[in-house]
């Protein structure tokens, strides 16, 4: 499968790099962020891309500018919603027509939660949450999520009961309270970066598909209620 580089302009003298993996028929089109620790190409961002386009949406990936410039220290809130908001301009303007998602892994779906709720994000229809990271291991903490209240799309959480940066009761308290436009899909053995040990008796080829179907299932859902009457 092919993923074509982007360039992705913040403005007249800055960029970051992107990458599009579209399918040739896609019915919708997903602004994936990274986590805080890997950009754009970690095996996973490529697994996710992938594993989308098979089932119809088209990916655009792209790096937060710490990453870009080899930083290890991830960009303050307003400088990665700025990165967030110039993805999901140049997804709108390169994929006319398609209906739009936004999220991302952990770090890269809490920056585009803030920037939803600080202003919503022309044309996504949802944002999709992969290990949404609701406190610092071993800390749990609701914090984080006080600025989903003020995001009015539909809201998918991917979690794993084993996730450290995300207590299972404190997100089922969040989403709980955020319904009916939160949904969250539990994902049993699974820790922050969606692996499982094998004495649950699955792989994480396993798990990853089943989160894939998931996630397609629930952007269609979303969309169809979206579509008129």
């Amino acid at each position: 499968m092919s993923h074509e580089p982007l360039t992705i302009r913040l403005d007249d003298d800055e960029s970051v790099s992107g990458l599009l993996t579209a399918p040739r028929a896609a019915r919708a089109a997903f602004v994936f962020a990274h986590g805080a620790g890997a950009g754009m190409r970690h095996r996973f961002m490529t697994e996710v891309a992938e594993g989308l386009a098979e089932r119809g949406i088209a990916v655009l990936r792209y790096q937060f500018r710490y990453m870009e410039q080899g930083s290890r220290r991830p960009d303050p809130p307003a400088l990665a919603q700025r990165v967030v908001r110039a993805a999901v301009a140049h997804a709108g303007d390169s994929l006319p027509g398609l209906p739009l998602l936004a999220g991302g892994k952990s770090f890269g779906g809490r920056m585009t939660s803030q920037a939803q709720a600080e202003s919503p994000l022309p044309g996504v229809a949802g944002l999709v949450f992969i290990g949404f990271p609701l406190h610092p291991a071993g800390k749990p903490s609701v914090q984080r999520a006080a600025h989903l209240a003020r995001i009015e799309v539909p809201m998918l959480f991917l979690q794993g009961t084993r996730d450290a940066l995300a207590d299972n009761p404190l997100v089922a308290q969040v989403t709980g309270s955020l319904r009916p436009i939160a949904t969250l899909e539990t994902i049993e053995d699974a820790d922050h970066s969606f692996h499982v040990p094998a004495k649950s008796g699955r792989t994480d080829a396993q798990i990853l598909a089943a989160m894939l179907d998931r996630t397609a299932g629930w952007i269609d859902a979303t969309l169809r209620g979206r579509s008129p009457a």
